[in-house]
């Protein structure tokens, strides 16, 4: 297939931007806010996420299989639907089991509209070619939080939180669905097939099996640590002593670390089999996460090479399961891997604040050190797994 690119990564990446704005950092802005006007407890409204969160794992799956059989333009019009009417309900929500349903329907429109399904897409368009593409599409996904924060803010102001809200459902229904039905081409349906390696759980060798839970296994422990760190970094920080104005400065450079890395990578053009890339991301992620545990008075070094770590990690995530399993069978393989991860992020705030509760900022940062260091390991036994692939390096992306 023949596709041009630059338009269907240009109207996939806007979508992701308002998609992630509008659900994973929409609490940032608007939780404070929602407590103040509503009265409910902060922790139950933050909360919300994990739930939504943990909606998206249980139905990622059977989005997976979805984008296999029928492409990913009606999953992801599906999917931004889904969060547009959450984020109605949340607007209308007269009380708290309300506001949680909205956020279950909002979870439900995440597995079916952020990263993954969005990977699996751009796998099922341009098959082994994809890796560029998704490198392309992590970029514009860099901007949510730089671009959603202020706009949250400024529509705050404006109209208040359930303004806020009932604006990105607009955003979302008359912006980014035309979007997807304008720009991302209509792929035939795939008629099922019994072990159709598409359409089926993407039957997998004993090899490949051993590197399918190794790679979930990776993704479980950067998402324990990822949402972790992105619930509580300000608490870590100020327990290393540094006033909330340092910690706040000092954590801004995590956006601006993600994207270099990210452009790095695009530079690489894809010369590289995705396993380094992976090992790059574990790695940095794993010596910035000892250097701020250790508490050498590095911390803005600690977060920048946890930062690019973090931000070449969400290309690899798609990059290595394509190279590693092909293209026929990356969508089903990406749904199922979404799961443990997702229900892993659903977890780690409430698991985060018990830990500070109970071991305190410390000992919470070496834990968390230790489950990304963890990972470096599991990315050694899977370049070991993948080795016998890469004397076969996939072609340079064009």
């Amino acid at each position: 297939m023949t596709t041009r690119r630059w338009p269907v990564i240009s109207a996939l990446g806007t979508v992701q931007i308002f998609a992630w704005g509008s659900s994973y950092y929409l609490m940032a802005v608007l939780s404070a806010p929602i407590v103040a006007d509503t009265g409910w407890p902060l922790p139950w409204v933050v909360g919300a996420i994990s739930a939504a969160l943990a909606c998206a794992g249980l139905v990622s799956p059977q989005v997976g299989r979805a984008i296999a059989r029928f492409g990913g333009r009606p999953v992801l019009a599906v999917g931004c639907t889904l969060l547009a009417l959450g984020l109605l309900v949340l607007a209308a929500a007269p009380d708290l089991p309300i506001f949680y349903a909205g956020w279950c329907l909002m979870g439900l429109g995440m597995g079916a509209g952020l990263y993954d399904p969005a990977f699996a897409t751009l796998g099922r368009l341009y098959r082994q070619d994809a890796r560029s593409a998704i490198t392309h599409l992590t970029l514009w996904g860099g901007f949510a939080s730089t671009v959603c924060w202020p706009l949250s803010s400024w529509l705050l102001d404006m109209l208040g939180w359930r303004g806020t809200a009932a604006s990105y459902a607009a955003i979302l229904l008359f912006l980014c669905l035309p979007l997807i039905f304008g720009l991302i081409p209509r792929e035939p349906q795939i008629r099922p097939e019994p072990g159709h390696p598409r359409l089926s759980g993407g039957e997998l060798t004993g090899r490949e099996r051993i590197a399918f839970f190794i790679m979930a296994a990776i993704l479980v422990t950067a998402g324990l640590a990822a949402t972790l760190i992105a619930v509580h970094l300000l608490t870590l920080l100020q327990a290393q002593g540094l006033s909330l104005a340092e910690a706040v400065a000092i954590g801004a450079l995590l956006g601006p670390a993600q994207v270099a890395a990210r452009l790095v990578e695009m530079a690489g053009r894809g010369r590289h089999h995705p396993i380094w890339t992976m090992m790059v991301a574990t790695g940095s992620t794993a010596v910035g996460l000892v250097l701020l545990a250790l508490d050498m008075d590095l911390p803005a070094l600690a977060i920048i090479l946890y930062g690019a770590g973090n931000g070449i990690f969400s290309i690899a995530r798609g990059a290595l399961p394509l190279a590693l399993f092909g293209p026929d069978r990356f969508p089903v393989i990406m749904g199922r891997l979404g799961q443990p991860s997702l229900l892993a992020q659903a977890a780690a705030p409430m698991l985060g604040g018990s830990l500070i509760a109970s071991i305190g900022p410390e000992g919470t940062l070496v834990g968390v050190a230790c489950c990304a260091i963890a990972n470096l390991v599991f990315t050694v036994m899977m370049y070991a797994i993948s080795v016998q692939r890469m004397d076969r390096p996939p072609a340079p992306s064009r």
